[in-house]
């Protein structure tokens, strides 16, 4: 829980990170535990206690039949008018505001929200790459309904599969608003910190340390974004080995600013 001071960590000495091939399509209803054990066979690496699995949201959304037909979508005329100020199809317009408790920013091409999660980012998370069309019909996906609930699931069907402790983290990928390009953050934990608080630990000079809070479930998210990737490299699972952390029950909603403490609303 944020607040809670792990400076007794150590630097870690090795870190490795594998991208776990051969994942099928997956297709809504499948389990991904199943798909997972496979993926680990043809890659023949094994699972221990401490790895970390970072598994894509796409896949999870696919799993949890999140995917919505657009041509099923009907708009509000707020989404409508919507649509026309930021030049998005008014029927996206319309799942994003459904997905949303806030719009922040908005202008020709881009829709900055916060997702009902509580995340900041644009079109409620909402995208079409890399989701199969069913026929002539457009399908988009939507956010897993609760991520850290979907990695604790994960989490827990890993220990009984392969008898292991091993941490699960959801990675997606996000724009900022002060830097180009995207990045991949945690929009789900289990058995990881998300935040790890460093105050008070000593610097190289023992002076203790006063503000420092390290964002570790997102820094192991983007560093398994490098294997896994953004367009066709059908690698949306990667293995993690040697993350140093205390062992701890966590939730991604530690990431999360207060709406009081950001400085850019």
């Amino acid at each position: 829980m944020p607040g809670r001071i792990d400076n007794s960590v150590p630097p870690p000495a090795d870190l490795s990170i594998i991208g776990l091939r051969g994942v099928p399509e997956i297709e809504a209803g499948d389990n991904l535990v199943q798909v997972i054990a496979a993926a680990l066979t043809a890659t023949r690496y094994e699972i221990k206690d401490g790895d970390v699995l970072v598994v894509a949201q796409k896949i999870v959304s696919k799993a949890e039949g999140r995917s919505v037909l657009l041509d099923e979508v009907k708009p509000s005329s707020a989404a409508e008018t919507l649509a026309e100020e930021v030049e998005k199809d008014p029927r996206l317009v319309e799942l994003i505001l459904s997905e949303s408790s806030e719009v922040l920013r908005k202008r020709p091409g881009v829709l900055v929200v916060v997702h009902r999660l509580g995340i900041v980012l644009a079109n409620a998370g909402i995208d079409a790459s890399n989701v199969r069309d069913a026929g002539h019909q457009e399908r988009v996906l939507l956010l897993p309904e609760d991520p850290d609930q979907s990695c604790a699931k994960l989490r827990a069907g890993i220990r009984e599969r392969f008898g292991v402790d091993a941490a699960v983290v959801m990675n997606d990928s996000v724009g900022r608003a002060w830097r180009l390009g995207t990045v991949g953050i945690a929009i789900g934990v289990s058995g990881l910190p998300g935040l790890v608080d460093l105050r008070k630990r000593p610097d190289l000079y023992g002076r203790p340390l006063q503000v420092s809070e390290t964002a570790l479930a997102d820094e192991v998210a983007a560093a398994a974004s490098l294997v896994m990737g953004q367009a066709d490299e059908a690698c949306p699972i990667a293995l993690v080995r040697g993350v140093p952390y205390d062992r701890r029950e966590a939730s991604a909603r530690e990431l999360l600013r207060p709406a009081n403490l950001d400085l850019f609303r």
